[in-house]
């Protein structure tokens, strides 16, 4: 019993954790919004681009248009199909699929509605680089993350070595700061947008991921996470009055 409950309560800290992070990265979202919003982030914006103006370099140039594909649209549902196929074929994941596809297809319904709830305008207009329609969050930005984060949670998930997932995990981190950071640099975004995008794809990613956690412990567990959380609570207090009474 004491082992079992144990287990509940890393799992239970562990889910209260991830849900305390994502609302901590919506109020720092809903503040970041407001600020915009304000035009307070002008400041902030304009010294990164500027930075970015003071190297512009015709070599560096083709490299962050070809960074920037990596977190576009059509690239990124190539890959999820490629995702999709394989952990059906391969690890007859069904609850991975779903909430990979729940993460990476409502994320991208997010970006859209967000982008029109705000109304933010690009600092330039480019169709060749995807740089259309509002700019606020940034889609590339916040597509990365979820898609990329996602995959980062399915590698760490899965029986590689311990090397293989540090480095996956640590190359598909920089590429998605990468991808970020290319679109500030071809103009697409402000700076401040990328940022929200990070945060938004964040919040979004945590909860699907607690979810998904939820519904595997639900599914493996000969016991009911609720039952657990209950008995575990029921154990916890039982030792507090049994420690309060013998202290009386």
């Amino acid at each position: 019993m004491i082992k079992e409950n144990t287990k509940v309560g890393i799992t239970v800290l562990l889910l209260g954790l991830g849900l305390g992070i994502a609302a901590l990265f919506l109020v720092i979202f809903t503040e970041l919004a407001e600020e915009v919003m304000e035009n307070e982030m002008r400041r902030f914006d304009g010294a990164i681009i500027g930075y970015f103006k003071a190297i512009d370099h015709p070599i560096l140039d083709n490299a962050m248009i070809f960074i920037t594909e990596m977190g576009s649209v059509w690239f990124l549902t190539t890959l999820s199909a490629v995702t999709v196929l394989v952990l059906w074929v391969k690890y007859k994941d069904k609850w991975g699929i779903l909430f990979f596809l729940v993460a990476v297809g409502i994320g991208g319904l997010l970006t859209t509605m967000l982008k029109e709830l705000y109304e933010r305008g690009r600092p330039s207009i480019n169709p060749e680089i995807d740089a259309v329609g509002f700019s606020f969050p940034s889609g590339h930005s916040m597509g990365s993350l979820i898609f990329y984060g996602f995959i980062m949670y399915l590698v760490m998930r899965g029986n590689g070595t311990t090397l293989f997932k540090r480095m996956s995990v640590f190359l598909m981190a920089i590429l998605v700061l990468l991808i970020g950071m290319s679109r500030v640099y071809l103009g697409a975004h402000f700076p401040s947008d990328v940022l929200a995008g990070f945060i938004a794809g964040a919040i979004w990613l945590i909860l699907c991921l607690i979810a998904l956690e939820w519904i595997q412990w639900q599914s493996k567990s000969s016991v009911r996470p609720v039952h657990a959380i209950r008995n575990m609570l029921g154990s916890i207090l039982k030792a507090v009055r049994k420690r309060v009474a013998a202290n009386k």
